[in-house]
């Protein structure tokens, strides 16, 4: 079975019933995983190529996009390090989406999303994403009720547009409980080169750790229609990192992605280089 079909959810959910801990689909332990995931490298590598390659040349017109969510701590960062590391830089786009700014708050909320979507032939990874207009705009009640429902159904409508276009989209929430999220807070006010990644307003977000974890399950539950959910225990940053770099990589095998056929004689190309 596949780590995809394993990690999938969809439907109504209770979060507290998901183990941060647990491990599907792998049997090792943290020194394994690590090693797991180094050798997944060359072939991720190679069928990132591939897309990229299709892309380029206009041969090919997918495009992959990986949408990470989770409580802070959950650790975003860590797979944009650890796994999109695994894959060459000019393959990718990585768009961290902050607080809007005025000038964005001007349009639709998906405005400044549609501009960061990635190219053919590259893969784009999304560091929170257009998930957070209904998950910190409905927990801090940021707009309306009757505007964050519009916005479920826009969300499932952006999404089917996407994939229906050539577009493949891998959505995880990196699962964490209210423990892991306090000891890794913990750890950064222990260690002085862990303070930059420490910010206050991150408690502020912990006090309403309850509508939070009712927030994602009701965006879990309502916008599954063009793409699942993978629910990522990620209270072990190592089974979490292998974990979305295997999600990553099915995706990319299930394209059975061929490198672009050439536009010019080759035999003719190696008789002219030949003769110089």
């Amino acid at each position: 079975m596949s780590l995809s079909s394993q990690l999938s959810v969809s439907g109504a959910i209770d979060l507290s019933t998901y183990d941060s801990r647990a491990t599907p689909g792998f049997d090792g332990n943290k020194a394994d995983a690590k090693l797991a995931l180094k050798d997944l490298g060359d072939e991720l590598s190679d069928l990132q190529e591939r897309l990229f390659a299709g892309g380029r040349t206009g041969a090919g017109t997918t495009r992959l996009l990986v949408v990470l969510q989770g409580m802070d701590t959950a650790g975003k960062g860590g797979i944009v390090r650890h796994v999109a590391g695994l894959a060459d830089p000019q393959g990718l786009s990585i768009t961290s989406f902050k607080k809007p700014t005025r000038a964005e708050l001007r349009h639709d909320f998906l405005w400044r999303v549609r501009k960061a979507l990635p190219a053919p032939g590259m893969i784009g990874i999304f560091d929170r994403s257009y998930y957070e207009d209904v998950l910190i705009g409905r927990v801090r009640e940021l707009a309306p009720p009757e505007e964050i429902e519009r916005r479920y159904d826009a969300i499932n409508a952006f999404e089917q547009e996407f994939t229906g276009s050539g577009g493949v989209l891998v959505k995880c929430f990196l699962r964490i409980t209210k423990d892991d999220q306090k000891e890794r807070l913990a750890a950064r006010l222990d260690d002085p080169t862990k303070y930059w990644k420490y910010n206050p307003g991150d408690l502020d977000e912990r006090e309403l750790w309850d509508g939070y974890q009712e927030a994602y399950a009701i965006a879990i539950e309502r916008c599954g229609e063009a793409a699942p959910w993978h629910l990522v225990p990620s209270g072990g940053k190592w089974y979490r990192n292998w974990a979305v770099a295997t999600l990553l990589l099915e995706q990319l095998r299930a394209l059975e992605l061929q490198w672009p056929a050439p536009d010019f004689d080759v035999e003719a190309e190696k008789k002219r280089l030949a003769a110089m």
